[in-house]
């Protein structure tokens, strides 16, 4: 199962050939993670929609940190800035011990006519201890978490091999 994240381009996005910043992107992703993985804190009242596996503490003083290892990013075609929010599709591809593959496809605005796939992209987070700096393993709650969002690897068209 995929989670539906709409994503909101910022004026800041966009670059000169009037289109989103390849570098953007980046920043675009971890907003689609950090909605689709961090928990809200207790109380909070953002209205903020909070689905899915949001579990991870992304908190100053957090006990776990979720750090990049690896990324990888294909355009298919520009994104030009809209004030409807792009509509990016995120899962879990793999499981291992202390480190998950999140990738995301992101589409044109909900609703446009036609959809169409923008940009494909994966993640590799590792999880780590905050106190010892240390990769830590995943747990069965967030494990339980995140198994029903377990999907198919993205399949990038143009990897050179």
């Amino acid at each position: 199962m995929k989670l539906h994240v709409p994503i909101r381009l910022r004026w800041s996005d966009i670059d000169a050939y009037a289109h989103v910043n390849n570098a953007a992107m980046l920043g675009l992703l971890e907003e689609v993670r950090i909605q689709a993985f961090w928990a809200l804190p207790a109380g909070s009242a953002d209205g903020t929609r909070q689905d899915g596996p949001a579990i991870l503490d992304g908190r100053p003083g957090a006990k776990t940190l979720s750090l990049i290892a690896h990324q990888e990013i294909e355009y298919l075609r520009p994104i030009p800035y809209g004030r409807q929010p792009l509509d990016c599709e995120v899962w879990v591809a793999r499981l291992g011990g202390a480190s998950l593959d999140v990738h995301y496809e992101v589409f044109s605005p909900e609703g446009a006519e036609p959809r169409e796939l923008t940009t494909r992209a994966a993640s590799t987070l590792v999880l780590v201890d905050a106190a010892t700096q240390q990769p830590r393993r995943i747990t069965e709650a967030e494990r339980a978490a995140w198994a029903p969002y377990l999907d198919a690897p993205v399949v990038f068209a143009h990897r050179k091999r």
